[in-house]
């Protein structure tokens, strides 16, 4: 049973029962991990997945890493600073990507996708430790709290991905640490951005603790370094988990000093990073554009093309001259995206949460601020991106009856391979140009057939 009769039949049981959104978000309410961040913004179901669509959909975002940590070796001839560079990175970014690089690529990510008429559609994917929507497991065990739900899961063979439980193997697997070995993780953030999330970060190492990792959240400013070891309020750290971004680089002239300490310890073997900073380097939507690119189908197997031309859309730097579209027509890009300005979004390469996007449909983007943003863009750090039309999804409303949403899937992958996902829905009324938590989203979780 695939995802459309699943959630037609779930609404068909809600509209019998006479259950209110209010009601349907369980226990949700009562979880002090979630309030924390999400500030009582629940949905009032799960979104379904059947055991084909999640299958296929694993293989597709398998197939989308592969190729993309090809890049590297298979367009510049294996120098990982060149791709870094193409990509958007600044020279400071740069140099702390190759202090902390890794001896694997990690396999945490989590793709942020829409699903049109024809399935799941990329937005962009973020490969790291710096992931919100790891506690979506939570949100599932208090939606099943409701009697509608759980009967209905029972019924059906739905189940979830325990993501905060598959994160924590993450760190022990790719940092080297055996099951039960407890290793000290100093949760970490960049001090502007601590303060706000100290809260939320507090309560969610509690539960790091239940599941083997002993954390500690702090901020890097925190952290001391002598003995040969990196120290945390007099204790030794093994791991330090990783909240800050490589933008937080580019704050001011002094961010870069103050993570130097943190990457020559981990270059000297004192504590491992969970995860690297090359992570970054492959959630550029610069390198969406390189494997969108006509020009580098060579390279790609036949099944990352199979992928990547299911998933992946159409995708191009801002670079003055010739593009090719999907159809085979050769264009001059800048015309072009003056042109079709309805169909087209700009985005930097690197930021995260729709900072510094520009949707060429809204109705605050005038034909002149498009023609700015674009010029301005034009050799920068940036991408224009095909317009995803995402179908809406049905949630039961305050009185019990269906109103649409526009959701955002954010499908973990882990070591084990798919992890869960997580969702940011707006009303389709709302207007909301971005959907993540910071522009008022609601937060929910995914159910998927499991295999008999």
């Amino acid at each position: 049973m695939e995802r459309d009769r699943i959630t037609a039949e779930y609404l068909d049981e809600v509209r019998r029962s006479g259950a209110t959104a209010a009601e349907l978000i369980g226990t949700q309410p009562d979880s002090e991990l979630l309030n924390a961040y999400y500030q009582g913004r629940y949905l009032s179901r799960p979104l379904f997945l059947g055991a084909d669509e999640r299958a296929r959909l694993e293989t597709d975002l398998d197939n989308l890493r592969s190729a993309l940590l090809s890049l590297p070796d298979r367009l510049y001839g294996g120098d990982l600073a060149a791709f870094a560079r193409a990509v958007g990175m600044t020279d400071v970014q740069v140099s702390a990507i190759m202090r902390s690089r890794g001896d694997t690529t990690t396999r945490q990510a989590r793709a942020d996708l829409y699903r049109d008429t024809n399935g799941f559609r990329l937005l962009e994917l973020n490969m790291g430790s710096a992931l919100a929507g790891i506690d979506s497991a939570d949100m599932c065990r208090a939606l099943l709290a409701h009697p509608v739900l759980a009967k209905f899961a029972a019924e059906h063979g739905l189940g979830y991905v325990d993501t905060m439980r598959e994160v924590a193997n993450n760190f022990l697997v790719e940092c080297g640490y055996p099951p039960g070995s407890y290793p000290m993780v100093a949760f970490t953030d960049w001090p502007s951005s601590y303060e706000t999330l100290a809260p939320y970060m507090h309560q969610f190492a509690v539960r790091w603790r239940e599941l083997g990792l002993d954390a500690h959240p702090c901020h890097v400013g925190e952290l001391e370094f002598h003995g040969g070891r990196v120290w945390l309020r007099g204790r030794a750290v093994d791991i330090i988990g990783r909240l800050f971004m490589i933008e937080d680089l580019l704050e001011s002239s002094e961010a870069p000093g103050l993570l130097d300490p943190l990457l020559d310890a981990a270059a000297r073997g004192e504590v491992r990073i969970f995860t690297p900073l090359d992570a970054a380097v492959f959630s550029s939507k610069g390198a969406l554009a390189m494997l969108s690119d006509e020009n580098h189908r060579g390279v790609f197997t036949a099944d990352e093309l199979d992928s990547l031309d299911r998933i992946l859309p159409w995708t191009r730097m801002v670079r003055p001259g010739p593009v090719v579209l999907e159809d085979g027509r050769r264009v001059d890009l800048l015309k072009y995206a003056l042109d079709h300005q309805d169909d087209l979004a700009l985005k930097p390469t690197l930021l995260h949460g729709g900072h510094g996007v520009l949707l060429g449909w809204h109705e605050t983007t005038s034909p002149r601020l498009w023609h700015e943003r674009l010029t301005e863009a034009m050799d920068g750090p940036y991408v224009i991106q095909r317009r995803i039309r995402p179908v809406p999804e049905l949630f039961a409303g305050d009185d019990g009856e269906p109103v649409p949403w526009i959701p955002v899937w954010g499908v973990f992958t882990v070591v084990n391979g798919y992890g869960g996902a997580f969702i940011r829905a707006t009303r389709v009324d709302s207007d909301i140009a971005v959907i993540n938590m910071g522009s008022g989203a609601f937060a929910g979780c995914s159910m998927h057939v499991t295999p008999d």
